[in-house]
């Protein structure tokens, strides 16, 4: 359900644990009022809090006048916070004792727990932002790498709703024409061919479907497994690509019985390594033999050489794999590696580089509605060739108009929205 704007919320908008500062977030008409009965300054001629400034002091319990702990207090009014409403935050030490504490103090005097990204959706409502600029601060929070982080920030800026809804306008004028064709039958309309600009819709639709492929995996990274004989190395490449000791490498073959999941970070690419039970003909116990199976379950694309430090290890049979890129290997010493790493990359997104400024599909759910807004677009085109009256075309172009508007959100429903924003932190 959609809650109401009227409410002021409060959640603790930092992760729970023992840190240096802790924040609790409030929005909404009330905020303020209620923070000034706990809040006070070490300022005593200070009487009001001054707007996006930063006031030191003490929370205190309103009752027992008991200090809970020294904050920062900062007040953001309407029109200008994160919400669009008056927005207070309470900065304090990372105690989560204290936090709950405050958070408690604050219900007590008349707010109401935010739901996971209720922050958010108020944004969204208020105006601040769209529905892809909303989804991008969620991905903002998840980036994996630099890379994804980059272009989540690029679609909070709008580097992608522009587009999106440059070809919604498109298709909005040419609804009009058909719409106008259908209400005024008998005035003089001037003849216009739909079909150039639906097809440069298509055209441009494509064309942001066609980033999807490498946006999908810098937001969710790549699943790959490391597979190999006993001994031969995989648990040191899991580590030399981490850049870390987090798989136990022995002398002992078969040290790894089970899969072991670690993400690297190859050239901006989130690479989901897993780690797997060395292949050989007969495992030890049902453990190990789970973890062979589970190694069986891939395919392969680069074959790694591995402990090329030992010429007489590093040999292979002539003309094995010729089709796949072949790298010579010390995950010891880490001689290769940077080799083993470009070759990854060109694997993965055959060296593709992307712009600071290139608008970028990262979001499944963006992709699946592109496509939808495509085919109804196509369709349109269909029942104008065959001649069909501008009534039945326009209907094709309605949905097509309706799908993109679910992208931004001019057209989201409740339970979209719903979905959506439950996917969030709470306090975001």
């Amino acid at each position: 359900m959609i809650f109401s704007l009227d409410d002021t919320i409060v959640a603790i908008a930092t992760p729970l644990g023992s840190g240096g500062i802790g924040i609790v977030r409030l929005s909404g008409s009330n905020s303020l009022p209620i923070v000034q009965k706990i809040f006070r300054p070490t300022n005593k001629r200070l009487t009001n809090l001054k707007p996006r400034y930063l006031h030191f002091g003490k929370i205190i319990h309103p009752e027992t006048h008991f200090p809970i702990d020294e904050a920062l207090v900062a007040y953001m009014p309407k029109p200008h916070s994160y919400t669009c409403q008056d927005v207070v935050e309470i900065q304090s030490h990372g105690s989560t004792i204290a936090l709950q504490q405050i958070l408690q103090l604050v219900l007590s005097l008349g707010a109401r727990p935010a739901e996971a990204g209720e922050m958010t959706l108020r944004a969204f409502i208020n105006g601040r932002l769209d529905l892809t600029q909303a989804e991008a601060v969620l991905d903002i929070i998840n980036a994996k790498t630099t890379a994804g982080l980059r272009i989540a920030t690029q679609q909070l800026s709008g580097v992608l709703s522009v587009p999106v809804s440059q070809v919604r306008h498109k298709l909005v004028n040419t609804l009009a024409f058909l719409e106008a064709s259908i209400d005024f039958v008998e005035d003089d309309i001037p003849y216009e061919n739909v079909i150039p600009p639906l097809q440069e819709v298509i055209t441009e639709l494509e064309q942001l479907i066609s980033t999807a492929s490498h946006g999908m995996i810098y937001r969710q990274g790549i699943r790959t497994a490391i597979v190999g004989k006993p001994n031969v190395g995989k648990s040191s490449l899991l580590n030399a690509l981490l850049r870390g000791e987090r798989a136990i490498v022995t002398d002992i073959p078969g040290t790894t019985r089970d899969t072991l999941e670690e993400t690297a970070n190859i050239h901006g690419i989130p690479l989901v390594l897993v780690d797997t039970a060395g292949i050989r003909t007969k495992a030890s116990d049902t453990v190990e033999k789970i973890g062979i199976d589970r190694s069986h379950q891939n395919k392969t694309t680069i074959l790694i050489l591995n402990k090329c430090d030992l010429p007489h290890i590093c040999v292979i049979p002539e003309n094995f794999l010729p089709e796949t890129p072949h790298v010579y290997l010390s995950a010891l010493k880490g001689d290769g590696l940077e080799k083993l790493e470009n070759t990854i990359t060109n694997q993965i997104i055959g060296g593709h580089v992307v712009s600071a400024d290139e608008p970028i599909i990262s979001n499944p759910r963006h992709v699946a509605l592109l496509k939808q807004a495509v085919l109804f677009t196509q369709e349109a085109i269909t029942a104008h060739v065959a001649g069909l009256s501008p009534d039945l075309v326009s209907i094709d172009v309605c949905e097509a108009v309706d799908v993109l508007g679910q992208i931004t959100g001019e057209s989201a429903t409740e339970d979209l929205l719903n979905i959506i924003f439950s996917r969030f932190c709470i306090g975001k």
